[in-house]
């Protein structure tokens, strides 16, 4: 299987470039597997682990938590939005805040500061995608993005995201025996 992906060079002064995504790719993966896209990236001068990449998110979300532990919470600007999942279940956000990310160019990216567990420190949605030109592929747990010099990628952190799997599946069953 290739699949590619073509960029024109309307942005970067770099001849085109493909986006392939070859079987190799996928060579030092455990499988079979049906996991989640998760990364690592510096924000700040911070590595931060467990990003979820998600392409449905129609925001970048932070965890209240990251930003207390980094000492941030007095940079979040108050506005508050209703945020929706896919179950209609929403959430209330605490307001939002600009960081410098870095994943092979710096981008000041806007966060929507939540807080409440979802267990990943960080959801990149398709601002972030889209902003970096990304092409994700949860089957290689690779992304992909042009830079200047060419071609970055960010391997997927699998066993953080096998960590994440486990974790929902035991909560859910646990809420599953509960007794009310």
């Amino acid at each position: 299987m290739k699949v590619s992906i073509n960029h024109s060079k309307r942005l970067w002064e770099v001849a085109e470039d493909d986006i392939t995504f070859m079987e190799e790719d996928a060579d030092d993966l455990l499988l079979p597997h049906n996991d989640a896209l998760v990364i690592s990236l510096n924000v700040l001068d911070f590595k931060i682990k467990r990003f979820l990449l998600d392409p449905r998110s129609l925001a970048n979300i932070i965890q209240w938590r990251v930003l207390e532990q980094a000492k941030l919470t007095r940079s979040i600007i108050l506005a508050t939005k209703l945020l929706s999942g896919f179950n209609l279940a929403s959430v209330t956000t605490r307001g939002e805040i600009l960081l410098p990310t870095k994943a092979g160019v710096m981008k000041t990216t806007l966060f929507e500061v939540v807080d409440g567990d979802t267990g990943y420190n960080i959801i990149m949605g398709r601002p972030w995608l889209h902003e970096m030109r990304v092409v994700p592929s949860t089957n290689h747990q690779l992304l992909k993005f042009p830079i200047p010099k060419g071609i970055k990628q960010i391997r997927g952190d699998q066993p953080a995201a096998r960590e994440m799997n486990a974790i929902s599946v035991s909560h859910s069953k646990a809420k599953e025996h509960a007794t009310y």
